[in-house]
Order: structure tokens, then sequence, then C-alpha cells
């Protein structure tokens, strides 16, 4: 981004506010046109783009058999294949609001999600014990894994992956990552685990029952039930046992927790509360850290732990562990591993949360993010990029301003914070 003056910057985007009523103009003047002439213009732009598909798939089918795909596996994965507009649609689609942790939650534990997984640790106990003693992963972490990704196998998807693939690799925003995956997903039909018909998936191309993206299917699936192939569509037993390998190649440790809520003293540092800080059960009992019931945290292990603050210094505190971060890498999402720590809680009758969400807070939509962070930016803080993520270096640079204010660093982003930035700028 240009360091410009704030004004600068206010003018810029008063510009792009005309410039952009503009292009409404001449899209109200195009509805206005006869009815054939939008027909040819719309037959003429799907066929530039069949014509830039074609020379694409041209170019990346010498790309493919040069990393050692077969002719006739890629010529039958890309017979009368075209591009998929509804994949293009969601992949450029950037929503403008996020729903709070607390709502999440909400539906990532619905009883109804709970009823179904505790009848699915009854249904296939044999097998997920067979899984458990193999890969040391918990089956109750397998089976919220299970719920959440595709609904216990009853929402996988639908879509050719490769279909979705080669759209995303042709025009999407991570065009080299969909083409790492069309790859990977053009070695599995090759290895034979499934057939191009069989190959479905979200738009993205996540597919099965685990919903592994092509490369982490290639590293890290299983042929659990002994049939030869990798089906995680089909086949409980080889989606569950891939779900676990995955993590226990992700360095989980067997035995061990996620987690769990904590409760903090009275002036505790909030700026601790953060992914790069890691102290010991001991060392957190010390400051202050106590179970969520004001109980003593045991202190034997050696382990170390972090403090997480999904919805700031007003919600609920969580001490994780190890195993956290091996599902952070399944899904790199502190909700999603909230999620699946406290779903695999409740479905043993535990889990509950004690202390309350901040329900009232409004999440911050993605232009008001992206105006923070600029804000942050003119205020001479260093949030990183200017991209509508609250990630680790623009929490850090909340923290500065929180500390400046004399407010709890605890490194959340919310409208109280967005407009003091407001009116020092103004």
């Amino acid at each position: 981004m240009l360091n410009l003056p704030f004004r600068s910057r206010a003018l810029c985007r008063t510009l792009i506010v005309v410039a952009t009523s503009m292009l409404v103009s001449s899209a109200c003047a195009s509805d206005r046109m006869p009815s054939q002439v939008q027909g040819r213009a719309s037959a003429a732009a799907e066929q530039q783009t069949a014509t830039s598909f074609t020379q694409w798939q041209s170019e990346f089918r010498e790309q493919a058999l040069a990393a050692g795909i077969r002719a006739d596996i890629f010529d039958q994965a890309f017979a009368g294949l075209s591009p998929d507009a509804a994949v293009l649609k969601a992949d450029q689609s950037q929503p403008e609001f996020t729903r709070p942790v607390w709502e999440y939650l909400d539906g990532a534990l619905s009883s109804q999600r709970q009823a179904t997984g505790r009848v699915m640790l009854g249904r296939h106990a044999a097998m997920l014990q067979q899984i458990e003693a193999r890969y040391g992963v918990d089956r109750h972490i397998l089976v919220a894994i299970w719920g959440l990704e595709s609904n216990f196998g009853s929402n996988m998807g639908e879509r050719s992956v490769i279909r979705s693939l080669a759209t995303l690799a042709h025009q999407g925003r991570r065009s080299d990552f969909a083409q790492t995956q069309l790859l990977a997903a053009l070695e599995i039909l090759q290895r034979g685990d499934t057939n191009i018909s069989g190959m479905t998936g979200s738009w993205a191309g996540a597919m099965g029952q685990t919903q592994f993206i092509p490369t982490t299917y290639n590293d890290y699936a299983v042929d659990f039930d002994g049939n030869g192939k990798r089906d995680i569509w089909h086949s409980e037993a080889d989606a569950l046992a891939s779900a676990a390998n995955y993590l226990k190649q992700s360095n989980w440790q067997s035995g061990a927790s996620w987690g769990a809520e904590v409760r903090l003293a009275e002036g505790f540092d909030y700026s601790l509360a953060d992914m790069s800080v890691r102290k010991s059960p001991a060392d957190w009992a010390a400051l202050g850290v106590t179970d969520a019931r004001g109980r003593a945290l045991p202190t034997g292990s050696s382990d170390t732990a972090t403090l997480i603050l999904p919805a700031g210094h007003r919600g609920p505190a969580f001490l994780i562990n190890n195993n956290f971060r091996s599902i952070l890498r399944y899904n790199n999402s502190t909700s999603y591993a909230l999620a699946i720590g406290l779903l695999s809680e409740r479905l043993q009758g535990q889990g509950q949360i004690h202390a309350s969400w901040p329900t009232t807070d409004k999440p911050l939509s993605r232009s008001e993010r992206l105006e923070l962070q600029e804000l942050l930016e003119n205020s001479g803080f260093e949030p990183g990029s200017v991209d509508g993520i609250i990630g680790a270096n623009t929490r850090q640079a909340i923290r500065q301003l929180q500390i400046a204010l004399g407010w709890p660093a605890d490194g959340y982003a919310d409208h109280q914070l967005l407009q003091v930035l407001r009116n020092r700028i103004n």
C-alpha cells in the first residue's frame, strides 16, 4: 500500500466511489440495451472464456504430463470440461459480515449434532477403538471432526473436483494453489483410489467425509478397511482413520487434552493472551490463572500451554495445549478448533462454558476491518497488510494502541476501538 496521508487516501476513496457510480450508470444503460444486443455480448464473453480456457488447458496438459500424469488419465478427466461459473462466483465472493464466535459455536455444538455424534460413537465403536489404538487420537475428537466437516458424511459436496479445481486454476484468486491441488487430484485418479465421477466435493475441491484437499489426501489418506483403496467418500473407516493419521502426523499427543476454559485473576496482563506465548501450567497458575470454577490448575505437566481470548477480555478464556494446534493444522481457525474440542467433550456430557460471551458486541464488517487497519497504519502502528484479516500483526498493533490508551491489551478489534481511531484522525 502507498504511504499516502490520510486525507489523500480519503480523496482516493471518493474517486473510487465516483468511478463506481459511473460503472453503475453504465450497467444501468446496458440494462436498457435491446435483448438481442445483450445476448450477443453475453455469447461473445462466453466464447472468449471458452477460448481462454481451451488455451490454458492445453498448456496445463503439458505441465501435467511432465509431472508424470498419463495422457489418457488427463484426457479422460478433461473430456468435455468447461469452467463452472458458480465456482468462480463462490471464489470471488468476500462476505461483508462474519458470525461472532458464539454464534458459530451455537451451530457447531447444536443438540442435533451432539445426538447424532453419540449415535455414531455407538454404531462404530469397534472401528473407532481400532483407529484409536493405531493412531492414538481420541475417538471423540474424530467424531467431532466428522460432524463438523460433512455432518457425518451426509454433506460432502456434489461438485466435480476436477472441474472445480480446473476453474480455479484457470481464473481463481489463488490459481497457483488450485493448480497444485488439480495435479494432486489427477494423481489420485491415476492411482485408482476413485474414478472421475466419484471424485466429488465442495466448490473449493475439499473431498469426502473428512473434506481433505487433494494434497492432504495424497499425504495422509489411508486404506484402513484393507480393500486396496483409500476411499474417504464411502468408507467411514478410511475417512476417520485418515483424519486420525493427519492429526498424528501433526504432532498429536495421545492421552493429552486439547485445552480447557480457565478464569483469570483481577488485573491480569491480557497481552499474554497470544499464540506466541507458551508457559507451563505452573507458570500460568503463578499469574493467577485458575480453572473455570476458580480451583487451582493441575500443575504436574511440564507441557506448555497458550492463553486465548476468542472474544476479548470480556469473554471466556481458554488455555490451549499442543493438540489444539494440531487441530489448527486441519483447519486454521481458532473458532473451528475450539468447536472441535468442545464438541468432543459435549459428546461425553461435558464441555459446558462457564463464562458469558459478550453477545451485545457486533463484529466488525469487512469494510470496517479494512478501515481499522488503515487507521492503525496512519496512526503510526504497523498492522501488516491492509486486507481485512485480523491476524497476528494487526492484533499486535491493536495491543500497542490499547496500551497507549490504558485499556486491557487483549488485541481484540471492536467498534469502540474503531471509533477512537476515527476520532484521533479527525
